[in-house]
């Protein structure tokens, strides 16, 4: 009995030390400098990095749910976005407000990275633009709903413009050539100098102050000691002018982010990315099996409901409709939309919510074809074997289900493809695959990186349609 309690305690022991032993994890939001920092931050700690989380309300879920610990962050964003609040407040202040939260902000990172408009047009100020209501405004989603973006901003200055959304990544190249007169900015970014751009002056100073800090759940420094003491040393040592030289590394000289952050510590030396060193990556395995794992593990649990759902609405004439405008639903809300609805709703991010979505967007085409196939045998075939005294369980099996199969493994074959292309917006939310790849090519408008992510995701669309391709001839060759 003795021995077997001190076992049991030694196994529980070994438990919490391993629980303890997980690595800290560190978000980044999915812009240039954020990467960075994210990237920095997890090699200095020995950490692990989930790039390119989304927006603020998407890593602000993450922390609240555990599923990161700590992620880059400015203070004007943690006031007006988290803590809701127009007030400029200093750490300490910043700290009381967290604090019912269950987080915290500290180590100042030592750059400020304010909000901004730019402009190639004869402007001076954000006041002057007020006076130019047919100057073609494009500015990020995230900036075109925040508190601190778009909608108080022309509010203050009664803007009259109505702005198109656009990725970060693609509003300096549109401004480039001519398709934008005016876009909204970070004041570190490594390209305002490289293509000419005017940042207009806040002459009614809206925005407040955006110094870089860590943003973290309260608990965090006692869990992972050995990391704060590694970022502590990072406090006040990045200022602006190497955030921009950082940024202009990634963006401009085309370095991996990885290596930026590397190089910065003191590691290896970046160099510019070719198209095959993209390609093949170190990355490329891990990616290969999250992509597939998504795809095929939201596959089969959607065979499994899809499937008898199809045949319940074939049987039972009621729920014919019902079933399929239900799935058919589904289909018109956005992936987007959808993940970041799972997100509270799973108390998650990464895996769970990204199979969730997978999964209900894959329902559709299993549950119409099966539906269709078996509503589609002959009758006069189910009244033959009615005839012969095959009951109806009989029926299906043996007569209603051969027939009906090719049209199933049709939708099967549609949903898999299709979730391979779906399964690259996962990455959005940290669940991995080729999509990683796709969101960092968009951050840095890089069509290298962009095209290390979606001819593989491509290919493996390719390959799976081939693969059921093979499954389908083999079925039909085998005696039935």
């Amino acid at each position: 009995m003795r021995r077997s309690l001190r076992a049991l305690l030694v196994f529980l022991l070994a438990a919490v030390l391993q629980a303890n032993a997980q690595p800290v994890k560190v978000g980044s939001k999915r812009f240039t400098e954020s990467y960075i920092l994210g990237e920095l931050l997890a090699r200095a700690a020995g950490g692990e990095h989930r790039p390119g989380l989304g927006n603020t309300a998407i890593l602000y879920e993450a922390l609240k749910n555990g599923s990161v610990d700590v992620y880059p962050e400015y203070t004007g964003t943690i006031a007006r976005e988290i803590l809701k609040t127009e007030e400029s407040l200093d750490l300490a202040q910043l700290n009381r407000r967290l604090q019912p939260l269950g987080l915290a902000v500290s180590v100042p990172l030592g750059f400020s990275n304010s909000y901004a408009l730019g402009t190639r047009l004869p402007l001076r100020t954000i006041s002057d633009l007020a006076k130019r209501p047919e100057a073609r405004v494009g500015l990020s989603h995230e900036f075109l709903g925040r508190r601190d973006g778009w909608p108080g901003l022309k509010q203050a200055y009664r803007l009259p413009q109505t702005p198109r959304g656009l990725d970060h990544g693609l509003a300096y190249e549109a401004l480039a050539a001519g398709e934008l007169d005016v876009i909204d900015l970070y004041s570190t970014d490594a390209k305002i100098e490289r293509y000419r751009i005017t940042v207009l002056q806040d002459d009614r100073h809206f925005f407040p102050s955006y110094d870089a800090v860590l943003l973290y759940r309260a608990d965090a420094p006692k869990r992972f000691p050995e990391a704060f003491a590694a970022w502590n040393r990072l406090e006040n040592r990045i200022d602006n002018a190497t955030m921009v030289r950082l940024n202009a590394q990634a963006e401009i000289d085309k370095v991996p982010f990885a290596q930026v952050a590397a190089q910065y510590l003191g590691g290896e030396k970046g160099g510019r990315r070719s198209f095959w060193s993209a390609l093949f990556a170190p990355d490329f395995g891990r990616l290969l099996a999250q992509h597939l794992a998504l795809v095929f593990a939201s596959l089969a649990a959607a065979i499994l409901v899809g499937v008898p759902l199809g045949m319940v609405a074939a049987r039972q004439r009621l729920l014919e409709q019902p079933v399929l405008l239900a799935t058919g639903l589904i289909q018109t809300v956005p992936s987007l939309a959808l993940l970041a609805f799972l997100i509270p709703l799973t108390g998650t991010i990464g895996v769970w919510p990204a199979l969730i979505a997978l999964f209900l967007y894959a329902l559709l085409p299993i549950t119409r074809n099966a539906h269709a196939g078996l509503v589609q045998v002959p009758r006069g075939l189910v009244q033959s074997g009615t005839a012969l005294g095959l009951t109806p369980p009989q029926i299906l099996r043996y007569v209603k289900l051969p027939l009906a199969l090719p049209t199933m493994m049709a939708g099967i074959k549609t949903s898999a493809v299709i979730n391979v292309g779906t399964a690259t917006i996962a990455a959005f939310i940290g669940a991995g695959g080729f999509g990683e790849r796709i969101s960092q090519g968009l951050a840095l408008n890089d069509h290298t990186v962009l095209l290390a992510g979606a001819l593989p995701a491509a290919a493996l669309a390719l390959a799976v349609h081939g693969l059921f391709e093979a499954i389908e001839r083999s079925l039909w060759r085998s005696p039935r």
